[in-house]
């Protein structure tokens, strides 16, 4: 008699940021449940319905990563972004405010209600629809072996926390950034009264979840030293890895500029003006090189004006937020790839997901951030790039100026691919069923 098949374990993700939702948070969630179907886990994803959504950017080329089989329930939501935008006349914000500019008194008055009146967050009012999503299914006879919360907004580990209560599930909480330490909160102008609040639900959250997972070593750290009383075989690292099938057509670098672009939002805590000044004293120094920046999503206003400091305007192309697919275009066809990590408290495991795609576009990175910080680490172990301290002059003179050489002499400047395979999207969603299935 034939053994029956064991059946799919079964998932349930709750993530705020689902297609067409764009953006490097969205992709997270996106490509684990891409790749759990053929791994043994069925997902079954709750998510806010689109037309109620604060989504800051929309990129529609992430939907066709969602498997056809896969189910995703779209609920409704109550949020005050609407409010913020009538009072401000601004487009909703963006992680680190990196489109707001000059700061108004609306918007200060408007900083001041998210920080002590939405807590954690604005999009705490897309919880009680969630939740009653969830209930419906569990009234219609459905069970699940797991569930995980995705977030920011780290109001949706609440949702987890409830489920937690209810049903006592197997519990994945992943953060994939710091909770009260982001680098952020000190513009949220936050009462004493808040910030004890805000505490208290990311403990509560850290206590009851089985599983911590976090996008970076340092990270893990952190917030395992919030409860330190929390085994530390609680926490798990994953990191945001790259999807080989976002690379499968190389495209070439440019032959005629030494193009040095970024990717992502940049905004003016990240402290890049010595780089820009030396990159200008680079250009002076090889006036035959055709050096040129590019920066390919949103770029703050003080980023402009340190890049007009420094002479670069002319030298510098701004392209607005492209969709995923474009930008990995834009990735291929640059010289070398620039990274910044913002200058703020607890920023050494900052590991941003573009990290692990400029290591799949396999062009040298050039990371400015803290000395030891994880993403050094990253790119040291790939032999993929060089990382520089925020001042640290002499050293970006001297790697530019090997740059410059290595340029001259093939401008498709190769780049070992030590190491990076284990960074792929496949290979984490892996290491995640490892996680769901542990009891």
């Amino acid at each position: 008699m034939p053994v029956p098949a064991a059946r799919p374990l079964r998932l349930l993700v709750i993530t705020y940021y689902w297609p067409p939702s764009g953006g490097a948070g969205v992709q997270r969630c996106l490509k684990w449940v891409k790749h759990l179907p053929a791994l043994g886990v069925e997902p079954t994803v709750i998510t806010v319905d689109p037309a109620q959504a604060a989504y800051p950017v929309l990129d529609t080329s992430l939907e066709a990563d969602v498997p056809p089989g896969v189910r995703v329930l779209r609920t409704g939501t109550r949020e005050p972004f609407g409010a913020y935008q009538k009072l401000t006349n601004r487009p909703i914000p963006h992680g680190g405010f990196a489109n707001e500019g000059r700061v108004s008194v609306a918007q200060r008055v408007a900083r001041f209600v998210r920080g002590n009146v939405f807590l954690p967050d604005p999009r705490r009012g897309w919880n009680q629809f969630a939740l009653r999503q969830v209930a419906a299914l569990v009234a219609a006879g459905e069970q699940f072996d797991a569930v995980l919360t995705s977030s920011p907004p780290h109001s949706t580990q609440l949702i987890g926390l409830e489920l937690k209560r209810r049903y006592g599930w197997h519990w994945l909480a992943d953060l994939r950034d710091p909770w009260t330490d982001i680098y952020y909160t000190q513009t949220l102008m936050r009462t004493a009264v808040a910030r004890w609040l805000d505490a208290r639900y990311e403990r509560q959250v850290l206590e009851a979840a089985d599983v911590v997972i976090t996008t970076s070593s340092d990270t893990g750290r952190l917030l395992q030293g919030k409860v330190p009383q929390l085994p530390a075989s609680k926490f798990a690292v994953l990191p945001n890895g790259y999807d080989e099938a976002d690379f499968q057509h190389p495209e070439a670098a440019p032959a005629d500029t030494l193009l040095l672009t970024y990717v992502g939002t940049i905004t003016g805590q990240y402290h890049m003006g010595p780089f820009f000044e030396e990159v200008a004293a680079c250009a002076v120094r090889h006036p035959q090189v055709p050096l040129r920046l590019r920066f390919v999503g949103r770029v703050a206003k003080e980023i402009e004006q340190q890049l007009a400091a420094a002479g670069l305007t002319a030298r510098t192309e701004l392209v607005e937020f492209v969709p995923h697919d474009e930008a990995v275009v834009y990735m291929q066809r640059s010289t070398a790839l620039l990274l910044g990590i913002p200058d703020v408290a607890h920023n050494r495991g900052i590991l941003p997901g573009k990290v692990f795609e400029y290591l799949a576009a396999g062009r040298p990175v050039l990371c400015i951030g803290p000395a030891g910080s994880d993403a050094a680490q990253v790119l040291e172990g790939c032999q993929a790039g060089r990382s520089f301290e925020y001042e640290d002059r002499a050293a970006m003179h001297t790697y530019l100026d090997e740059l410059v050489t290595a340029w001259q002499q093939n401008p498709t400047i190769p780049v070992p691919a030590t190491g990076r395979s284990r960074y792929s999207r496949r290979g984490l969603t892996e290491q995640l069923v490892q996680l769901i299935r542990r009891r």
